[in-house]
C-alpha cells in the first residue's frame, strides 16, 4: 500500500490552506479600510454642504458600501473553499495597521478617512494587472521586504504578489495540483453543509464549493468584481473608485474648499499604543464608549459567523447565528459613523473612529448549551451598553440601542435559556433628533387598532395594514360602511360565522376578530402559502412572525420597496406605478415538503431582503406553484431580475428600509 508521504507532491493541503486563510485576511482587511472610509464620509444635511456635493456624498457612501458588502462576498467564498478542503475558516485577522509581513511588502492596510489619497489606495489595491496606477501619498511600506523563501520547504511559507489577482491564481494552481493529486472528492472531502449558501448569508456569491470548478469559478469572480478585475469590466471596484476619482476632481475644481469626509483619526486605538507612530489613541471619554461598544458588536459578530460554519445546514443554531450577525452589522454602521464625528481626546482636532479590533481569537466555540450561553451572555452586556449610550443626545446612538436591543431580545427568546429580555428600545428618554439616522432612531408608534363589541364577537380592525382589497365593503357592506363620518363597523348587523369568513377573505390580516360563543377562532390553514400579486405585495397565509412579533394568520408584505408602513403594503405599488408580474417562472425547487404548515418566521433584513424561514410555498396571483422552500429571501426593494427571489440589487441601488 502507497503511503500518503510516498506521493509526489507539487502542493500540500496544508500549504494551500495558509493561503487561503491569508486570501481571508486580505479580503476581510480590505472590507475594513472601505467601510472605515465611508463611515467618514459628511452626509447629513448640516455638515455644510452644497445640495451637489452632500448627493455625491451620499452616493460615494452608499458605493463604499456596496463595494464592502461584495468583499464579504468574497470573503464568505473563501471560507467556503476553506472549509470544502476540510479547514476551518479565518475568521479572525490582525490589528490594523498591519505590521510589516503580514501581507506583501506593496500591500499596505490601514484605516483612513475618506480623501483622494485614500481613494488613489484604493485604486492601487484594486487596479488591473497592466495598469500603471500608484499608490496613495502615505500609504508606502514602512520598510521594503522580501517574504518569499528559497527551496522546498513543507513548513507553509508567505509568499508575495503584485496584485490580488496573481495571488489568487497562485491558490488556483495549488487547488488544481491538490486535484491532479488526489482526485476531486478526496481534494474537496469536507462537509459541504457546513458553508454558507446565498440563501443562507444573502450574498449572491455564496456558492457551495464541491469541485475544483465550482471553487476557480469563485477565484474568478473575485477577480472580475474586484482586484486585478481588466480596466474594460463595467462595475468593478476599480471602476467604481476611478469613477468617484473623476467626480471628486471636478467637485474639488469648482469648489477648491471642499471637504468631502469629517477629519476621523488614521489607524485609532482604544489603547495607549506600544508603538504610537501612526496611531492615534482615542481618550475624549464619549468617543471611547462609541468605539467600544462598536467593537465589542464586531467581535461578536465574527464570533458567530465562525458558529455558522460549525454547524451545518437546516439546524436552528446556523440561521439564527448569521441573522443575529448580520444584524450587528447594521448595529455597527451608525456607531462608526458618530466614532467619526466625535473629537479623539479633548480639544483634538482629529476625530475617532471605529478601530475594528480583532478578538484574540475568532474560532468558533464549541457547538451546543455551551455556545448559546455566550452569545446570550454576550448580548446582554452589549444591550446594556447600547442603552447607557443612547441616553447622550446623539441620533445615531439611539439608532444603535435600537438594532441592538431587538437582536439581544431575539437572541434570548430563539437560544431559549429562559433568560430575561434586555431592557427594550422605548426604555430610553426621547430625544429630538436629525438627519439621515433619525428615522431609525425613533421607534413607530404603535399602529391604531379599532376596536368594536358585538354580542357574540368582538370585532378589530388595524388600519395601517389596511391594503383596501375591497373584500369587507363588498362581502359585508352592512358591517363596514365605506366612505361616511364616525361609527363606521358594526358587527352586530350580521351573523358571526358569515363575518367570520369576510374576515378571513381579507389578506393583509387588518381584520380580525374574537368570538365570544365558545367556539374556536381563526386557526392556521393547512399549507402556507406566499401569493404573489401582479404589480402588488406578497399576500402571506401561515402562522405569522414577522420581525420577532406574533402577527395573526395573515399579511400583505410589501414587494415594490415604496411602502411608507414596511414591511407591510401600504398600496404604494401604486403611486410609483411598480411593474411586476404576478405569474413569475416555476423554478426547480417544486418537490412536495414533507410537511407543508407550521410556523412561518418572516425577518425583514435592514435594507435588504424578506428572509423567510418554515415551510412555505410560494404560487403565483392565478395559484400556479412557483417554488416550494424551507428558507428564502424574497425581493423588497422592487429591483431584483430574479422576481420574486432577491438577487442582491438592494445594495447596488441602495434601497434603504
Amino acid at each position: 500500500m502507497t503511503r500518503l508521504s510516498d506521493r509526489e507532491t507539487t502542493s500540500t493541503r496544508e500549504q494551500v490552506l495558509h493561503q487561503l486563510y491569508e486570501a481571508a485576511e486580505l479580503e476581510h482587511c480590505l472590507m475594513c479600510t472601505y467601510l472605515y472610509a465611508a463611515f467618514s464620509l459628511k452626509t447629513d444635511e448640516g455638515d455644510g454642504l452644497s445640495p451637489a456635493q452632500l448627493e455625491a456624498t451620499r452616493r460615494w457612501h452608499d458605493v463604499l458600501l456596496q463595494v464592502a458588502i461584495e468583499e464579504m462576498g468574497h470573503l464568505v467564498a473563501v471560507w467556503n473553499i476553506t472549509s470544502a478542503l476540510g479547514g476551518a475558516p479565518r475568521i479572525g485577522r490582525f490589528n490594523l495597521p498591519l505590521d510589516p509581513g503580514a501581507l506583501p511588502a506593496s500591500v499596505v492596510v490601514k484605516l483612513a478617512p475618506f480623501d483622494e489619497d485614500t481613494l488613489q489606495h484604493f485604486i492601487f489595491l484594486e487596479r488591473p494587472a497592466e495598469s500603471d496606477e500608484h499608490d496613495g501619498e502615505g500609504f508606502a511600506a514602512e520598510r521594503w521586504f522580501t517574504r518569499g523563501a528559497p527551496g522546498k520547504r513543507i513548513t507553509p511559507m508567505a509568499m508575495d504578489y503584485e496584485t490580488v489577482g496573481a495571488f489568487y491564481e497562485a491558490i488556483g494552481q495549488g487547488l488544481r495540483d491538490l486535484a491532479d493529486q488526489w482526485g476531486e472528492a478526496t481534494t474537496f472531502c469536507g462537509d459541504p453543509a457546513l458553508q454558507l449558501t446565498a440563501a443562507e448569508a444573502g450574498l449572491p456569491s455564496a456558492a457551495r464549493v464541491i469541485c475544483s470548478k465550482t471553487a476557480l469559478a469563485a477565484f474568478n469572480a473575485i477577480v472580475t468584481q474586484g482586484e486585478g478585475a481588466p480596466s474594460h469590466v463595467e462595475g468593478s471596484h476599480y471602476q467604481k473608485f476611478a469613477a468617484i476619482r473623476s467626480e471628486l476632481a471636478a467637485l474639488r475644481a469648482r469648489a477648491p474648499g471642499f471637504q468631502p469626509a469629517y477629519p476621523a483619526a488614521v489607524n485609532p486605538v482604544l489603547r495607549s499604543p506600544p508603538r504610537a507612530e501612526g496611531r492615534v489613541h482615542i481618550e475624549e471619554p464619549l468617543a471611547v464608549a462609541v468605539v467600544d461598544l462598536a467593537s465589542s458588536c464586531y467581535g461578536l459578530m465574527l464570533r458567530l459567523l465562525a458558529h455558522a460554519y460549525a454547524v451545518r445546514s437546516g439546524e436552528a443554531d446556523k440561521s439564527l447565528s448569521l441573522d443575529l450577525a448580520i444584524g450587528l452589522m447594521h448595529a455597527l454602521v451608525p456607531l462608526a459613523e458618530l466614532a467619526a464625528r466625535l473629537p479623539a481626546a479633548p480639544g483634538a482636532s482629529v476625530n475617532a473612529g471605529v478601530s475594528f479590533i480583532a478578538l484574540r481569537d475568532a474560532a468558533a466555540l464549541p457547538p451546543g448549551p455551551s455556545a448559546r450561553r455566550m452569545f446570550c451572555e454576550r448580548f446582554e452586556q452589549i444591550a446594556d451598553a447600547a442603552q447607557a449610550l443612547a441616553r447622550q443626545p446623539h441620533a445615531r446612538a439611539r439608532a444603535a440601542h435600537a438594532v441592538i436591543a431587538r437582536l439581544a431580545a431575539r437572541a434570548l427568546a430563539e437560544f431559549d435559556l429562559g433568560a430575561t429580555a434586555p431592557k427594550p428600545a422605548d426604555a430610553v428618554p426621547a430625544t429630538p433628533a436629525s438627519g439621515p439616522a433619525a428615522a431609525a432612531a425613533t421607534a413607530p408608534a404603535a399602529p391604531a387598532i379599532e376596536v368594536v363589541e358585538a354580542d357574540d364577537v368582538t370585532l378589530m380592525f388595524e388600519g395601517k395594514r389596511c391594503i383596501h382589497a375591497r373584500f369587507c365593503v363588498t362581502g359585508a357592506p352592512t358591517v363596514f360602511l365605506a366612505n361616511v363620518q364616525g361609527p363606521w363597523l358594526h358587527p352586530e348587523t350580521l351573523g358571526v360565522d358569515r363575518l367570520i369568513e369576510v374576515a378571513h377573505a381579507c389578506p393583509s390580516g387588518a381584520i380580525r376578530y374574537a368570538r365570544k360563543d365558545g367556539r374556536p377562532g381563526e386557526s392556521a390553514p393547512p399549507v402556507n402559502l406566499a401569493r404573489v400579486r401582479e404589480a402588488g405585495p406578497y399576500a402571506f397565509h401561515g402562522e405569522l412572525r414577522i420581525d420577532g412579533q406574533p402577527a395573526g394568520y395573515r399579511a400583505t408584505l410589501c414587494r415594490c420597496g415604496a411602502s411608507k408602513n414596511k414591511p407591510f403594503c401600504d398600496g404604494s405599488h401604486h403611486d410609483v406605478a411598480f411593474a411586476a408580474t404576478g405569474e413569475p417562472a416555476t423554478t426547480s425547487d417544486t418537490d412536495m415538503l414533507a410537511q407543508r404548515d407550521g410556523p412561518l418566521t418572516i425577518d425583514p433584513q435592514q435594507d435588504g431582503p424578506l428572509r423567510v424561514r418554515g415551510n412555505l410555498e410560494i404560487v403565483s396571483g392565478t395559484g400556479r406553484m412557483v417554488s416550494r422552500v424551507t428558507d428564502v429571501r424574497l425581493c423588497r426593494c422592487g429591483g431584483s431580475a430574479t422576481k420574486p427571489f432577491c438577487d442582491g440589487t438592494h445594495a447596488r441601488i441602495g434601497f434603504k428600509s
